[in-house]
């Protein structure tokens, strides 16, 4: 009587798990609508996704106890950010523009969608 019961249980936590890890998946969420993207004190951006507008100015600020940088894809210049520095670029073409930080690329990435 008790193993159909466990095997219940077992089979409900399974289908939680799998439920969680597919719709948590990082490519799924939808970008933010802002110009401003954070560097906080784990090595990360926040938000990784963000939507703006062609012509748009968008701001990394770091808030980081370290040095980070910001090179967008096709372009060759690397903005270096001290702690408390910000760096800015001007999106004028529509498009999807992955950016990274490229002292830390291996968890440092990010995308700006343009339209």
């Amino acid at each position: 009587m008790r193993a159909p019961s466990y095997l219940a249980v077992l089979a409900g936590l399974v289908l939680v798990g799998c439920s969680t890890t597919s719709s948590g998946a990082a490519g799924s969420a939808a970008p933010a609508r802002t110009t401003q993207v954070d560097l906080p004190p784990s090595y990360q951006f926040a938000p990784t996704r963000i939507q703006v507008s062609t012509g748009s100015i968008v701001t990394w600020t770091n808030h980081d106890n370290f040095t980070h940088s910001v090179q967008v894809e096709g372009q060759s210049e690397v903005r270096m950010m001290r702690p408390g520095e910000t760096a800015e670029v001007t999106f004028s073409a529509p498009g999807t523009f992955n950016y990274l930080c490229t002292l830390h690329a291996q968890n440092m990435k990010g995308t700006v969608l343009v339209s």
